[in-house]
């Protein structure tokens, strides 16, 4: 199983994640409190082996900005949190992950209207586009609508519930943020232990 460690805010992290296990980061340039610089990504992913996916989060941005920070900061892949429509994903050069915030079975209709490299399938959303550390009924993803959809399965993950989830729902990749912090937080112990279960 792959897993995604997202809202990276420093070079530790970073380092760490890949240490234990990790195959992406996640760098959030939208409004978040793990809200990072262009700058500051760009430092980290500097220091990241090349077979490391470096996604930056992105929420209703112009496609110039992202392509922008994309190039400046190294991002292996874009991932699009906000209203951006099927045409719009389709004028980037990089790998596009689409997130959808699933609240209930009728959501997964609007996945399929998008043709994207993957996309991240994420609880329905708060007070920001993810990280709310909720999570959402994995059965729904049993549907076949989504047969043949690489699918990043997100919203409310830890160490002791993603095994659940990965058998539930069968996703390509897991994705957590919230779920390995401590006072928000990233948690090492918390990271290497989720890292652990997942792929196990």
């Amino acid at each position: 199983m792959k897993v995604k460690i997202c809202g990276i805010m420093n070079g530790e992290t970073a380092r760490k994640a890949v240490e234990f296990g990790a195959d992406a980061l996640g760098f959030v340039f939208a409004e978040s409190r793990r809200k990072v610089s262009p700058r500051l990504a760009r430092e980290i992913i500097a220091q990241l082996p090349e077979d490391i996916h470096k996604f930056g989060v992105f929420v209703n941005e112009s496609k110039q900005r992202i392509q922008e920070i994309a190039d400046y900061c190294g991002l292996t892949h874009i991932q699009l949190h906000g209203e951006e429509s099927p045409n719009f994903c389709k004028e980037f050069t990089l790998p596009v992950i689409k997130a959808f915030n699933i609240g209930s079975h009728s959501d997964l209709e609007l996945v399929t209207e998008y043709a994207c490299e993957g996309f991240l399938l994420d609880s329905p959303k708060g007070a920001y586009r993810g990280g709310t550390g909720i999570s959402f009924d994995w059965t729904i993803l049993q549907s076949a609508i989504l047969d043949g959809k690489r699918i990043i399965l997100a919203g409310g993950l830890n160490s002791e519930n993603v095994g659940i989830a990965i058998r539930t729902a069968n996703p390509f990749m897991v994705d957590v943020s919230s779920g390995v912090e401590t006072d928000g937080m990233k948690d090492l112990d918390k990271m290497k232990d989720f890292i652990f279960a997942a792929k196990q």
